[in-house]
């Protein structure tokens, strides 16, 4: 169940692959040293940072910080989505496989699934997406030139596909007041600061404010409950 609903994903997970192939390989990866990022690091944004860095002479040490720090989201994932998870050994090794876009579709899906199914759903999903991912770096070293210079358009289009996946995720989220709120004041937040030159304060300091304003909605609708029960 996990792997067919993580299907719609590959619309954005192979694009945006196929651009880090690309440009893994116009920084001197050949094929073998760009799968291996992909399928040792599996971090996006972590990825196209560190193959700039390799190709800048940047050392090891600020490569690897900078990725920690751009990864220090998943210290907010992982308790988030730990409360729907069952008890396994095997979850530190399947947390590798815990990406936005899983996120956000475990965030939703693992609180209806029974307990007994959650764990074949997540393995499910990640390894698709996982091995999407792989596959889409492995054909844009491969063939990335090719296909971008045969379809112009299609290089103009990938940068998008992980954005509009987003929207995709998102979109669900606004039949709730609270998320609506939350959503809403983030979305207008990011595009207030980044019109006024602050592009990157932008997602953490929005991501900040619809996080909080999210927490105080929900005291506020507890405390209302709880004064009329």
């Amino acid at each position: 169940m996990g792997a067919r609903e993580a299907v719609p994903l590959l619309g954005g997970y192979i694009p945006v692959a196929i651009s880090f192939g690309l440009i893994a390989a116009q920084a001197g990866f050949n094929v073998w040293e760009a799968g291996a990022v992909s399928v040792l690091v599996y971090a996006g944004a972590s990825q196209f940072l560190f193959v700039a860095m390799v190709a800048s002479g940047a050392p090891l040490w600020l490569v690897v910080v900078m990725s920690l720090l751009i990864n220090a989201r998943h210290l907010v994932y992982g308790p988030n989505i730990a409360q729907w998870l069952p008890r396994s050994r095997w979850w530190p090794w399947l947390m590798h496989g815990l990406t936005d876009q899983i996120f956000a579709l475990s965030h939703t899906r693992l609180p209806l699934l029974p307990e007994s199914e959650r764990m074949g759903w997540f393995t499910g999903a990640m390894v698709v997406a996982w091995f999407s991912w792989i596959g889409g770096t492995i054909l844009g070293v491969v063939a990335g030139a090719e296909l971008t210079h045969r379809w112009p358009l299609l290089g103009e289009v990938m940068p998008f596909a992980l954005p509009a996946l987003f929207l995709v995720l998102l979109a669900p989220r606004f039949n709730s007041r609270i998320w609506a709120i939350a959503l809403g004041t983030t979305i207008l937040s990011a595009l207030l600061l980044k019109l006024s030159g602050l592009p990157n304060a932008a997602i953490p300091i929005a991501a900040a404010c619809g996080a909080l304003l999210y927490l105080a909605v929900d005291a506020k609708t507890r405390k209302g409950k709880a004064s009329h029960g």
